[in-house]
């Protein structure tokens, strides 16, 4: 009798573990955005200006350069890398994406095709695809837990409205976001890259990350950016984002 009891009881202490690590989409979604600050907070913020250096390293080489961003809900995202008194520039605005590589020897600004320009049509969602993910079109599925370097993080499939596959990891303490694979394909190549965010800080009571790594998955994350100052709020001239007319 005492050995069926301490088996039961083994069953029902498993179970309850299972029912306590078990969640929905809906539940992990609710926990990031309140973990993020909050709906309202969020979605109060409608610009974005972060400043800081991006890091490239390949083995023992690597190069540091100036690194601005810029969104404004809505409207549009540029990006700038700067070194030596040369700025390269990619961003997205009006549907159109376009970029100027001075680095290759490009100078002009030009046109993105379509595919190539597929993975910045989110970048003005400074709300991230989990906020209203329904009304965007996009769909969840909550994919139980994997780990992440140690960390035993939530899953969740994103699959965005264009069909891209965003697959996001979250601390289980926390429920702030750590690591992402996206999935797009491009001109009919799948690619994935993976990107881990952290070193979250508050700004306008929303957590937002000031150190983000990215490389191909499977691969070195050779690319790395260390925000120093966050600006939300900032007036942004949404003339930055359009393709330059002259």
């Amino acid at each position: 009798m005492v050995k069926i009891l301490n088996a039961l009881a083994a069953g029902l202490c498993l179970a309850a573990a299972s029912t306590a690590s078990a969640m929905s989409a809906e539940e992990l979604i609710a926990k990031n955005i309140e973990a993020r600050g909050g709906l309202e907070k969020i979605q109060a913020i409608d610009a974005v200006r972060a400043s800081g250096r991006m890091v490239f390293a390949d083995g023992d080489f690597s190069i540091e350069l100036s690194y601005l961003n810029l969104v404004r809900a809505g409207a549009g995202c540029r990006t700038e890398i700067s070194l030596q008194g040369l700025t390269a520039i990619t961003a997205y605005g009006g549907g159109t994406g376009w970029n100027v590589s001075p680095f290759q020897g490009r100078r002009d600004p030009e046109r993105m095709s379509a595919d190539d320009a597929k993975s910045l049509e989110y970048c003005a969602d400074l709300d991230g695809p989990l906020v209203d993910w329904q009304a965007k079109g996009h769909q969840v599925e909550y994919q139980g837990t994997e780990d992440v370097d140690g960390t035993e993080a939530h899953k969740l499939k994103v699959t965005l409205k264009n069909g891209d596959v965003q697959t996001m990891y979250f601390d289980p303490d926390y429920f702030l976001e750590i690591r992402s694979l996206m999935q797009t394909t491009v001109r009919g190549v799948k690619q994935e890259q993976e990107t881990d965010v952290g070193n979250y800080e508050r700004i306008n009571g929303v957590y937002l990350p000031f150190s983000i790594e990215s490389g191909p998955k499977g691969g070195p994350k050779s690319q790395k950016v260390e925000i120093e100052k966050i600006e939300a709020g900032v007036e942004i001239d949404p003339a930055q984002f359009a393709f330059p007319t002259r």
